[in-house]
Formats: C-alpha cells, sequence, structure tokens
C-alpha cells in the first residue's frame, strides 16, 4: 500500500472565510500516483474546518448568517474562554462545520457526488493555519 502526506498552508486576511480546496486536493492526489483508496484532509488548529458541500456564493453567505447566529463572535464578554482571547466563537463554529473529511478514491479521481466540493473553513483568520493531506492506496 501506498501513502502519501502534504501539509496545505492557508494565512486568510480576514476573520472568517471559506476556500474551495477542492483543486488542491486533486494536485495532491495527482502528484501521489494513487489511484484507488482514501483521501483524508483535516484541519490543524481548533478554531478551522474542513467540510464538503456546495460551491454557492448564496449557500456560503447562509453559512456565515446561520453561525453568526448561533455563536456571534461579539460581545466578546459573552464568552468563558475569551479572558485571554477573543476567539470563543471560532472554536464553536469550527465544532460544528467539522474537523475533517474523508474522500473515496476512484480510479486517480475524487470519488465526490455531483455538487460537491471540499473547503475549507477559517473562522478565526490573519494567521498562518494549516491542513493534512494523508492519502493512502495502490
Amino acid at each position: 500500500m501506498k501513502h502519501y502526506r502534504q501539509e496545505l498552508w492557508f494565512e486568510v486576511e480576514k476573520r472568517r472565510d471559506l476556500i474551495n480546496i477542492t483543486p488542491r486536493l486533486e494536485e495532491c492526489l495527482a502528484e501521489s500516483g494513487i489511484k484507488e483508496g482514501l483521501l483524508l484532509c483535516n484541519a490543524m488548529h481548533i478554531t478551522a474546518s474542513v467540510f464538503i458541500n456546495d460551491d454557492e456564493p448564496g449557500l456560503h453567505h447562509d453559512f456565515e448568517v446561520w453561525l453568526e447566529g448561533l455563536a456571534p463572535e461579539k460581545p466578546y464578554s459573552r464568552y468563558r474562554h475569551n479572558g485571554y482571547e477573543d476567539n470563543a466563537d471560532a472554536h464553536l463554529k469550527r465544532t460544528i462545520m467539522g474537523r475533517e473529511v474523508v474522500v473515496a478514491v476512484t480510479d486517480g479521481k475524487l470519488d465526490l457526488g455531483p455538487w460537491e466540493q471540499v473547503f475549507y473553513g477559517e473562522f478565526d483568520g490573519k494567521r498562518r493555519k494549516r491542513v493534512l493531506v494523508k492519502i493512502i492506496g495502490e
């Protein structure tokens, strides 16, 4: 069995953003040479997420509104965690959106549904963070 590991680095200039990373995962898969197996992709920071959904701007806006309704950024004083930091909301948003995805690899391609794309969700940006890509198979 072959294996491949790569780190993708992000430095998002705003506090929150959703970035389609599907093309970068496809590059990793091509580089790996693996034709059949599994691709694991996970955020290596507790205030960022990796998830699968549709790449549609209206939906991305809806995510922002929904997440802000569940865990508003401000007032910072509403969160006990914010004694030393101001990112408690980002921790909660990450918990909701998830840490990682696993995608089947079939015939050298990501086995995604018709509208599925993989996203990096940043909820506490303005600093460098990484995402792990691990591919195993043959």
